[in-house]
């Protein structure tokens, strides 16, 4: 006979499919109703792409989106290799030196966005830096640092460091023991700190709208401005959720298939 579940795990069950439809449920909604052919938020009345068509006409909303991206993908790349070479060096640290860094770094992921955002917002002022698309990258990589570093520096302290050690011992220059020996053996949590650090940079609204010029604006700014509602946010949302979703899962796809591939070899 099967064991009988306790209570509780149907209690728990439940509650974590409650907290799955919490958060589900109205993406699926806006992506139901990208498709809806009125402007009813309420009422489904036929299928239409008329809202996906009214997205690409919509010059100011395009816009948007390209300062987004290239803003995003920019603080991206730049605080995923800053982040990943500040935690190396801070693994080889003093203990001392290493815990006033990281709780230095972790000031602005504790900090509310508003405090942040005001004061990058004077430090440009008091540089008399006038506020464009280059001062929302700075802002942007300034607040995606410490999320590449908290996502790297837990790999790194699972490392051995004889590992290093032996590659240099062996005949292999810092660069080569860097990129062939430590960098392959923490890829998973530099790529988790890239897409961490994607995601808050296009996202942000907060810090972008203090720290951006008058002709730049990102999605969430767009939003912010709009007067009415444009159901074309909702054919915008889905794209985004349908990009999204293909990276996840491709970053982990990706992995496992290289995985399978290596154990294949070694039999």
């Amino acid at each position: 006979m099967g064991k009988k579940k306790p209570a509780w795990h149907f209690f728990t069950s439940g509650y974590l499919i409650l907290v799955l439809l919490f958060i589900y449920l109205p993406i699926l909604y806006v992506v139901v109703f990208s498709f809806n052919d009125s402007k009813s938020m309420i009422s489904f009345e036929g299928f239409s792409l008329r809202w996906y068509e009214a997205m690409l006409e919509n010059r100011e909303m395009l816009e948007s989106v390209k300062y987004t991206v290239i803003v995003a993908v920019i603080a991206t790349v730049v605080s995923t290799i800053v982040g990943t070479i500040a935690s190396i060096g801070l693994s080889k640290a003093r203990p001392l030196i290493r815990s006033v860094v990281m709780e230095i770094n972790n000031l602005p992921v504790l900090n509310p966005d508003i405090v942040t955002a005001i004061s990058l917002m004077l430090l440009f002022l008091s540089v008399k830096i006038q506020r464009s698309i280059v001062t929302l990258t700075l802002a942007h990589i300034t607040f995606c640092i410490p999320y590449v570093i908290l996502s790297v520096m837990p790999k790194l302290r699972q490392l051995d460091d004889n590992v290093a050690e032996a590659a240099l011992d062996l005949g292999a220059n810092p660069w080569q023991a860097l990129t062939r020996v430590i960098i392959p053996q923490i890829y998973p949590a530099i790529l988790s700190g890239a897409l961490i650090a994607f995601s808050m940079s296009f996202d942000d609204f907060v810090i972008s709208f203090f720290t951006a010029g008058k002709d730049v604006q990102n999605i969430s700014m767009y939003v912010y401005s709009m007067k009415r509602f444009n159901p074309s946010v909702n054919a915008l949302s889905t794209l985004i959720v349908v990009a999204v979703t293909i990276v996840l899962v491709l970053a982990n796809l990706i992995p496992a298939l290289r995985e399978r591939k290596n154990k294949k070899e070694e039999y």
